[in-house]
């Protein structure tokens, strides 16, 4: 049987991991990134196209001539033409759950820098100030327990599942709002967002971007959260209103909020999010909760295997 050829297009976003469960159903071409242009000639002759954040439209799926997989390095899919490729035959294989614990991890980071301030009271101790204090504890800052207060999830798939759990282990109260509609979980109360924002201590979004999510948190939601809530979005970006959310944090609508995602990624230098007044409120990461050592490999192994499926 023929070697596949297999071109990933920008394994520079997979880190330091072993492709070997790759490499081994065929010839595998490495490329960091790659421009429309480059990738529509390094795709000319390929078997199977790896791509994470290359937008997959007509035009590239065209110009892969014997396309027989795509596979996308991730779990979402908004940047393929899952209908053009599908009536080209061309099957589209994600991985789905590779990334779930270290989402919840860094979520749950997150969540406890948040509410337990955890940057100032390091700074307090390196800076010098508690050595200068004459008290051998600082409590000019309030920080609260997550025990006995609610959590709100915005989309209960299995990430959204996972973070309902730890945050049970805390002793929290857990419900969630549906972004699909079909309150399919019965462990948790279903609520209305309006009524989720309203409730909830912190409101955690763990949902994909799609025409149901796009904006859903915006001014008028914001303003719904408690003084005392914070936001932490590790979902998907453009589901939150990136310059509402700073204004929210500026006027004290909300305590604090922590983005993992954007909706342009990498963040834009005039984004106001960098320009908050109150940035020790806020907690920005570069899209890296996916990303623990152990889920980027388990990634690979994910996409081993879906390739598999051509010599099955």
């Amino acid at each position: 049987m023929k070697k596949l050829k297999i071109v990933f297009l920008d394994s520079a976003t997979m880190g330091d991991v072993t492709f070997a469960p790759i490499s081994r159903h065929g010839d595998l071409i490495l490329y960091d990134s790659s421009t429309p242009e480059q990738a529509k000639e390094r795709i000319s002759d390929c078997d199977v196209v790896i791509i994470n954040k290359i937008i997959m439209n007509r035009e590239l799926i065209d110009a892969g001539k014997n396309l027989k997989m795509i596979c996308e390095a991730a779990t979402g899919v908004n940047n393929i033409d899952l209908d053009y490729a599908a009536s080209k035959g061309i099957p589209v294989r994600n991985a789905v759950g590779y990334s779930t614990d270290s989402v919840v991890q860094s979520t749950f980071m997150h969540i406890l820098s948040l509410c337990g301030h955890a940057p100032y009271y390091d700074n307090f101790v390196k800076s010098g100030k508690y050595s200068a204090s004459r008290m051998f504890t600082d409590v000019s800052v309030n920080w609260f327990e997550l025990a006995g207060k609610t959590i709100g999830i915005i989309g209960m798939g299995n990430i959204g599942g996972r973070v309902a759990k730890v945050a049970e282990a805390f002793g929290m109260k857990v419900v969630y709002f549906s972004t699909s509609g079909t309150s399919h979980c019965t462990d948790y109360p279903s609520l209305p967002l309006d009524r989720l924002l309203a409730e909830s201590d912190i409101v955690s979004v763990h949902a994909p971007l799609n025409e149901r999510t796009r904006g859903l948190i915006g001014v008028q939601e914001l303003s719904k959260m408690k003084p005392t809530a914070i936001l932490v979005n590790a979902g998907r970006g453009g589901i939150v209103d990136e310059a509402a959310l700073a204004q929210a944090i500026d006027s004290e609508t909300i305590a604090g909020a922590a983005l993992d995602v954007f909706a342009t990624e990498p963040l834009p230098a005039d984004s106001p999010l960098l320009t908050v007044q109150k940035a020790d409120r806020l907690r920005l990461a570069p899209h890296v909760a996916w990303a623990s050592r152990e889920a980027r490999q388990r990634l690979v192994d994910q996409i081993g295997r879906n390739i598999s499926e051509l010599s099955e």
